[in-house]
């Protein structure tokens, strides 16, 4: 496994050259992955513009703030995503600004069709769920913990409604992406907050 995640490690990006790669492909009505079509160059476009809007509006509370910025265990979330996927254009962008208020978070990206023995060994429910955050403890190279590939109030959503009619039409992915709108990236926060505080418990007392 930690030779899969090194090698994965390797081929990662930054936030800011991901963010170029996804404004590129918009730009060049393109997708990232092995599939190329135009209902997903449409969502790199608009998942683009997402992105674009949440680095400048999701906003965190003073008192997680001073919560993040005193988690002092150097880790690497390694983020599996793709262009086209609108969960990873709400929840990664919630990640980077947790990740803004603490040098020793390193954020880093890679693209699951090219790394999918990273993947394979990831999977939510036996799916390539992405977007996935795989926390890595730097000095042991160990998997702390992962996250994704929705925050946890979606995740809650998604499965009561594949329970009570089998599977998600396009009519519930819209309402899910209203919710995204309406909870401005607070659910993530939390989620990864309540993390880093079960990963060091003194952050939180």
């Amino acid at each position: 496994m930690s030779s899969i995640i090194e090698k994965s490690l390797q081929k990662s990006m930054s936030y800011q050259s991901y963010r170029d790669l996804v404004k590129q492909l918009a730009e060049d009505n393109s997708t990232s992955g092995l599939e190329k079509t135009e209902a997903l160059a449409n969502y790199t476009k608009l998942n683009d513009r997402r992105m674009k809007r949440w680095d400048k509006t999701i906003k965190i509370s003073e008192e997680t703030k001073q919560t993040i910025s005193e988690f002092d265990q150097k880790t690497t979330w390694l983020i599996i995503t793709e262009s086209w996927c609108g969960d990873a254009a709400h929840v990664i962008p919630a990640l980077n600004k947790v990740a803004e208020f603490n040098p020793n978070i390193n954020i880093r990206i890679v693209l699951r069709d090219e790394n999918l023995e990273l993947m394979d060994n990831f999977l939510t429910n036996g799916g390539r769920a992405i977007a996935k955050v795989i926390m890595i403890d730097d000095a042991s190279g160990g998997v702390l913990n992962t996250y994704g590939p929705r925050p946890s109030k979606a995740t809650q959503l998604v499965n009561q409604y594949k329970a009570k009619y089998g599977q998600l039409t396009p009519e519930f992915k819209e309402d899910l992406q209203h919710w995204y709108n309406n909870d401005k990236g607070q659910n993530i926060v939390k989620d990864i907050t309540e993390m880093l505080c079960e990963l060091q418990p003194s952050v939180c007392l």
